[in-house]
């Protein structure tokens, strides 16, 4: 017995008149049996929406978010059809689904916002692209893109000069031809010298005007790391001993390095 092979057009044609029984049924079912009828509208044709969303990719988007986007449509299309009009269901699921896409890329996957005609004509630019590529045989000029969607040849070029607004460069990308360095390598860095230098400008004077055993400790603890404890079998005092002085020694740089402030301010008013 020979099987003769299910032509694709045969398989297409199943799938629509599956879906058209089961939203028969569902119009006349309540829930929750109407609401388990159309997700199986849903499963039924969710190639129909991954085969939409695949021809959103290479724009700078995650796939999996542009699927679930598409999936999104086609459950609105599903819960918003009407039996009565008189066009079928993917004639209204499709634009449905594109229309999702569309608002997706408008709204959320811009990294530079642009102007609102831009991002409607960049998505329009996006949805058509295919198809033409596919009729003419090759990529379409701006200006056949143009003629396609009934609009003028600036405005394509326009919009196309945005397409990288979707996504930014990582900076581990290449940053040079050799591949040698990566983008985070190119970029100016805080240094932390920089803020050494001015704290060591800016403590000098005051830290001068201590006695020496003050500058001891202050040499023990932040110079050399010496706990409180140390610092004391040092100098021959308790800890709590040198605690207090520590406190004392912090507090009086703390003051005149406020009046020092101060009087900066004042000078330059």
């Amino acid at each position: 017995m020979t099987i003769a092979p299910v032509s694709t057009a045969d398989s297409k044609q199943r799938i629509a008149d599956t879906t058209h029984d089961l939203l028969i049924e569902a119009d006349s079912t309540p829930d929750p049996r109407h609401q388990e009828l159309l997700d199986e509208v849903v499963i039924l044709n969710a190639p129909v929406a991954r085969s939409i969303a695949s021809r959103y990719r290479s724009k700078g988007v995650d796939p999996d978010d542009l699927e679930q986007v598409a999936y999104l449509g086609l459950v609105k299309a599903a819960n918003g059809y009407r039996l009565d009009a008189s066009t079928a269901f993917l004639s209204y699921a499709v634009p449905t689904i594109r229309g999702e896409l569309k608002r997706y890329f408008r709204d959320c996957a811009w990294t530079v916002r642009p102007p609102r005609r831009v991002q409607e004509m960049q998505g329009s630019i996006a949805a058509a692209e295919p198809e033409l590529t596919q009729r003419l045989g090759h990529l379409p000029t701006d200006e056949e893109t143009a003629a396609a969607l009934g609009t003028d040849a600036e405005e394509v070029v326009e919009a196309t000069s945005v397409r990288g607004c979707f996504t930014t460069l990582s900076l581990d990308a290449p940053g040079t031809v050799d591949g040698g360095t990566n983008l985070l390598d190119t970029v100016a860095d805080a240094e932390d010298g920089y803020e050494l230098v001015e704290n060591v400008h800016t403590l000098t004077p005051a830290v001068a005007s201590l006695g020496d055993r003050d500058k001891r400790i202050l040499e023990l603890r932040f110079r050399n790391g010496l706990t409180q404890e140390e610092i004391g079998n040092e100098l021959g005092v308790s800890q709590m001993q040198v605690s207090r002085l520590l406190r004392g020694i912090l507090d009086r740089l703390r003051s005149q390095l406020a009046d020092t402030q101060l009087a900066e301010q004042g000078s330059a008013k």
